[in-house]
């Protein structure tokens, strides 16, 4: 067993609710804190002059510095794997052109697909590799990938190759997605549901032969797919026994009315939900994931966070970093950003970015610093952790841990 302390605080985040409103004074604060761990899992959580006394053979790790702990942040919903670069599509954007405008001049969704095309799968998991160090950097100790950036059989494939390579070369969780109903490509001859039926035919049985994915995604949106075609693929995703998640209401609304209908994990997006869809996903059982990245990156209004966790439903927050519409990729500074527009408590964000997150990706085992559960956790020097949402992400984790494993540390200026 293992002694890691003293914390000048441990946030723990349990005994909180996963739906609704949370106020800060609900949040459980534990001074001069110290954490034990066997292998991956968290045995005992208290003050550390008390766990020292009462493990007295467990091998200490000492932090000498002020530091808060808090659990490992987890980002359910990314597009890391990617080839290109996108810089030129901003420029035009704060230039005043249009999605349509931009994509007609050959940027857009398509410049992406182009570039992740030509671009090997060694290549792919390479910089995917990268963009997961960047992510442990963050204090994100599970991601969720998606493909989506290639819209062929082929090389849809050789993302989630590529995605499960980077997967086994990094020291945190990686949960992979299949994206592949994005968008119909444009150089896909049929219809939007004949490009789907191929999606059903062809890829899905690989996707469970090789193990790539076990979440289904789909962009239901006028510029991708109808909430009929969704409704014909998320029930073969069903039927065929995987996960599934929805890219909903980002422009319009009835993506997210589809994902109660077939009890999807998570709702994604939800810039366009008005109070139906707020009330329908306050009565279900589906997170509501908001990505307040992609408002940042495309200059539109946030997800009303702060009307659904007023209604009841569980809000998560991911980061969406992807290179056309949320370029940003900093998870606690988006974050920060949405909670003084949304008008959000700091639990209600730390609660969105860890176990109310986790609950999107269908896992029970972490989010919170509890008996049980997994031991990943961050920390941050500051001797007060409202200083983390204050500072707006320019205070970094400057450790990280996996698994009771530090991976990561920020030499201390």
């Amino acid at each position: 067993m293992k002694l890691i302390g003293p914390f000048k605080q441990i946030v723990t985040l349990r005994h909180l609710p996963l739906k609704g409103k949370i106020q800060d004074e609900a949040l459980e604060i534990i001074q001069d804190g110290g954490i034990l761990t066997d292998r991956d899992t968290i045995t005992a959580i208290g003050t550390y002059q008390e766990l020292q006394s009462v493990y007295p053979n467990a091998v200490l790790e000492h932090i000498d510095e002020d530091q808060v702990l808090i659990p490992g942040f987890i980002d359910s919903h990314t597009h890391i794997c990617f080839g290109g670069n996108r810089a030129k599509d901003f420029g035009m954007r704060l230039n005043g052109k249009t999605y349509l405008e931009i994509a007609a001049s050959g940027g857009g969704i398509w410049s992406t697909v182009m570039h992740t095309r030509n671009k090997s799968q060694q290549a792919l998991t390479q910089s995917t590799s990268e963009n997961i160090c960047t992510l442990i950097q963050k204090g994100i100790t599970t991601a969720e990938v998606k493909s989506g950036y290639a819209l062929n059989t082929t090389d849809e494939l050789k993302m989630l190759r590529a995605i499960k390579d980077a997967a086994h070369q990094t020291p945190i969780d990686i949960i992979p997605t299949f994206l592949g109903a994005h968008m119909k490509p444009k150089d896909f001859e049929g219809s939007n549901q004949a490009y789907l039926e191929e999606l059903v035919n062809d890829v899905f049985p690989i996707l469970k032969s090789e193990e790539l994915a076990n979440r289904v995604d789909i962009f239901v949106e006028q510029s991708a797919f109808s909430v009929e075609e969704g409704d014909y693929y998320l029930a073969k995703a069903q039927e065929h026994g995987f996960q599934l998640t929805v890219h909903a209401d980002q422009f319009t609304p009835g993506g997210s009315e589809l994902a109660i209908k077939y009890k999807a994990l998570s709702a994604d997006h939800l810039e366009f939900s008005g109070e139906k869809e707020i009330d329908q996903l306050a009565n279900s059982d589906v997170v509501a994931t908001v990505l307040p990245g992609a408002s940042i990156g495309l200059g539109m209004q946030y997800a009303p966070a702060r009307q659904l966790l007023d209604a009841g439903c569980c809000v998560s927050i991911a980061s969406d970093w992807n290179p056309g519409s949320a370029p940003m990729g900093d998870f606690l500074t988006q974050a920060s950003i949405l909670a003084t527009f949304e008008k959000l408590s700091m639990a209600e964000i730390l609660a969105g970015m860890t176990f109310r997150a986790a609950k999107a990706l269908n896992l029970q085992d972490r989010g919170q610093l509890e008996i049980g559960q997994k031991a990943d956790f961050i920390s941050f020097p500051t001797d007060d952790f409202s200083n983390i949402i204050y500072r707006q992400g320019q205070l970094q984790p400057s450790k990280v841990w996996k698994n009771s494993v530090e991976i990561f540390s920020q030499p201390l200026k």
